[in-house]
């Protein structure tokens, strides 16, 4: 899925805990859901994705902002349930290959408590598919409905960002590999191997 589908999900997770918290639970729930991709380039859904530490994290770190009511322990428990919610999430979208769209990857999340990659179930087949992008509209726009200000101003972004690259996200391809073709081989070698194999 498309980052700022997890993202705008965390963001309507705040906006659902803390209603009138401001903009702090907000930012943190959002950051929150974009945290794992933030592996994209090194070891990308195993490096910082955590399906069941993050969920642990977050039952935590809510146990904790219930009963200290602190706004720092309540942004915190929502980033990490946001986090939570993007590592467990990925495991229905597509795979790790570039193409998505071709289902050739058995790998969608590493389960690093049970050592073992988890496979895509696609039902969200790839990442900027129409199916994503509705999905993130679903929560973006009751999100830019509701906040004022400059997270109203984010979501919006987000959702045309979001539309840009769903229109994109197929052309990108060709784009990409006539990219990787013209490109030296000595610059390739500092290019994440997953970023090229496939165009190849």
């Amino acid at each position: 899925m498309m980052a700022t589908t997890h993202a705008l999900i965390g963001v309507v997770l705040a906006l659902v805990v803390a209603p009138d918290g401001g903009l702090l639970p907000v930012a943190a729930a959002g950051l929150g859901g974009l945290f794992p991709d933030f592996d994209l380039y090194a070891g990308h859904r195993k490096t910082l994705h955590f399906p069941v530490y993050f969920s642990l994290a977050a039952f935590v770190a809510a146990g904790v902002a219930a009963f200290v009511a602190s706004p720092v322990a309540l942004a915190l428990a929502l980033f990490l349930a946001a986090a939570a919610i993007h590592s467990v999430m990925d495991v229905v979208g597509g795979g790790l290959e570039l193409k998505p769209w071709e289902a050739t990857s058995d790998r969608a999340v590493y389960d690093h408590f049970n050592g073992r990659w988890l496979a895509p179930k696609r039902w969200i087949r790839y990442d900027g598919a129409p199916e994503d992008f509705l999905l993130g509209a679903a929560f973006g726009v009751p999100a830019l409905l509701v906040l004022l200000g400059p997270a109203q101003t984010a979501v919006g972004v987000a959702l045309a960002v979001s539309a840009v690259y769903t229109l994109l996200r197929k052309t990108l391809v060709p784009v990409a590999e006539r990219l990787v073709d013209a490109t030296p081989a000595e610059l390739l070698a500092y290019v994440p191997e997953r970023f090229v194999e496939d165009f190849r």
